[in-house]
């Protein structure tokens, strides 16, 4: 593959379409869902004809767009492992402190 198709192929695959899926509606009801996207890609080599090159893309749910009648509101996604990872920081950060204040009243 041609380094120039490589980089064409990435840049497509970033596109706004990526960000916003297609709307649904139920009843009175628009639901317009959104992703965080992010990619990169790079390429290279001597010729057109030689070298390499490669991309990636990652994307997240973010939220979505409830439309109602004449009101646009938007209700962001929830990232459980995130809230799991934050709830085991604090876990670790509180139970780090207890010893020490045990440790300090014993010494």
């Amino acid at each position: 593959m041609i380094a120039r198709d490589l980089l064409e192929r990435a840049r497509e695959s970033m596109e706004g379409r990526r960000v916003y899926a297609e709307p649904y509606e139920s009843g009175s009801v628009t639901v317009i869902p959104a992703a965080a996207v992010r990619g990169g890609g790079g390429a290279g080599g001597a010729t057109e004809e030689t070298g390499g090159g490669g991309f990636g893309v990652m994307a997240r749910p973010a939220g979505a767009w409830i439309v109602r009648e004449d009101e646009v509101s938007w209700k962001p996604a929830i990232d459980v492992n995130r809230v799991i990872l934050g709830g085991q920081i604090v876990a670790i950060v509180a139970l780090l402190t207890l010893g020490r204040i045990a440790a300090a009243r014993r010494g």
